[in-house]
């Protein structure tokens, strides 16, 4: 039970942008002491942040295939060893928005009402905007150093009918993840 309900996170997480109303938010950050010019090579962390159990699930071959495209775009090789950066993947998912039964609204217009201040008519729980907040990041990890060294994030709604394909929602949020990338491989 634990194995199917941990896969299933990571498929829901991975597959954000096929599973979005808007377009993800995609944030990046950088270490601005790397020296990227020095860079050419990369290659896979083991184990990957969504590895389940030992073993690379499908949701991980798709994200390596579709950040494998993204480097080699941008003048990276792929190495089996030592390579200069190390790539890591993570998922996450959490419930946003909606109400209690009683009333008390956690997120949204209704927001300033607290269980320790007062509570609502029953009437008022409203669950709406209740949704799937899937998270997904993508780390670049200086091997030699073992620093992180960029990292990008995209966050967005996830809608449950779009899962049974997706790998168009990997590949999109991958490339629109690495487009906040604006390094190429050194000489």
């Amino acid at each position: 039970m634990r194995h199917s309900t941990i896969l299933a996170t990571i498929l829901l997480a991975a597959s954000i942008v096929a599973c979005t109303r808007n377009a993800p938010d995609i944030q990046s950050d950088f270490d601005h002491s790397a020296n990227f010019a020095s860079f050419k090579t990369f290659g896979y962390a083991s184990p990957l942040g969504t590895d389940v159990d030992g073993y690379s699930p499908v949701v991980t071959q798709s994200l390596k295939s579709a950040t494998r495209r993204e480097l080699e775009a941008r003048g990276y090789r792929y190495a089996d060893s030592d390579p200069d950066l190390l790539v890591n993947f993570g998922a996450r998912l959490a419930k946003v928005g909606g109400s209690d039964l009683m009333g008390t609204q956690h997120v949204g217009y209704y927001g300033y009402r607290r269980v320790a201040v007062y509570k609502a008519w029953p009437s008022y729980a409203y669950d709406a905007d209740k949704y799937t907040e899937g998270t997904l990041n993508i780390d670049l990890v200086d091997a030699k150093r073992k620093q992180l060294v960029w990292e990008g994030v995209a966050v967005g709604r996830v809608k449950d009918e779009k899962l049974t394909n997706p790998q168009p929602g990997i590949d999109n949020v991958v490339g629109e993840i690495f487009a906040k990338y604006g390094y190429r491989a050194g000489p």
